[in-house]
């Protein structure tokens, strides 16, 4: 099943490799929400909104991945 929320702009996901060589399913979550807590622009209500659903979706579908993370468009990392 996809991921689907009026504050996320994608999501998919992604196999990554840890340290001992097992491979770990993630959902990665695209958004256009601030994510730094120290940025006057951060909304932690609409953030913690966007994270219960995320975790509500995997607890309904729990082979889908195993965990995830939320990230910013790409075109707004170079602003740093």
């Amino acid at each position: 099943m996809k991921f689907s929320h009026p504050l996320a702009r994608a999501a998919k996901v992604w196999s990554i490799t840890n340290a001992d060589e097992s491979v770990q399913p993630v959902l990665v979550v695209v958004t256009t929400l601030e994510l730094d807590p120290g940025s006057d622009r951060y909304r932690k209500n609409m953030v913690n909104r966007l994270s219960k659903a995320v975790r509500e979706h995997l607890a309904a579908h729990p082979t889908l991945a195993s965990s995830f993370v939320l990230i910013n468009r790409l075109r707004e990392w170079d602003r740093a």
